[in-house]
């Protein structure tokens, strides 16, 4: 019973819609009626600015660590669960989130939190990663592809340093998540339509 109640309560932290519930109390703006209608951090950025658009994607970054963490709380002392797994569970709510009928973001963000619960350099490479390739492409879709390629090759590295196949799973996981929620932003980018940065 704690193990079914650990994985809803990841599931139900992945599925708080910080872009949603940002944008209805301090802008007044349903975000989803606005932009892409997507309820993660770059939506945020291009609708609502600098200012919600970072507090969201901290936010959905810290949806991933808690969950990933859930495991060390001493109500759950007895449950024997991979930290990753609820991880998992909280990028699933996040793209599916029960509070926001089932259409969330596209998983970047609270992935990248899960890393940091789990192996922090990993998270560090893929940070950096990420705003080299938005630096050079301007593009976010494009940059958030290039960084799950890159976590997926640090995660062969760290299997063959260490044994721990479940990162290479989970990073995999996510960077199929990562293509697919990003299907849509692919499509432009082969047409030459992809929505550009301009801050950076």
């Amino acid at each position: 019973m704690e193990l079914i109640i650990l994985l809803l309560l990841a599931y139900l932290i992945g599925s708080i819609p910080s872009a949603l519930w940002v944008g209805k109390l301090f802008y007044k703006t349903d975000i989803r009626q606005h932009g892409s209608g997507n309820l993660g951090g770059t939506n945020t950025f291009r609708v609502l600015g600098k200012t919600a658009g970072l507090t969201v994607t901290i936010l959905d970054i810290l949806k991933g660590t808690a969950a990933a963490l859930l495991p060390l709380l001493p109500i759950f002392d007895s449950v024997s669960v991979h930290p990753l797994i609820p991880g998992l569970l909280a990028v699933v709510g996040h793209m599916y989130p029960v509070f926001a009928h089932f259409k969330g973001g596209k998983a970047v963000a609270t992935s990248g939190g899960v890393l940091l619960a789990y192996e922090w350099p990993v998270f560090i490479i893929v940070l950096a990663t990420f705003f080299i390739a938005l630096k050079v492409t301007k593009m976010v879709s494009l940059s958030s592809m290039i960084v799950s390629v890159v976590g997926f090759v640090y995660s062969i590295y760290f299997y063959l340093r260490t044994g721990d196949i479940y990162l290479m799973v989970m990073i995999g996981l996510f960077g199929a998540f990562i293509f697919y929620r990003h299907r849509e932003n692919i499509g432009r980018i082969k047409a030459g339509t992809e929505p550009k940065v301009k801050w950076l």
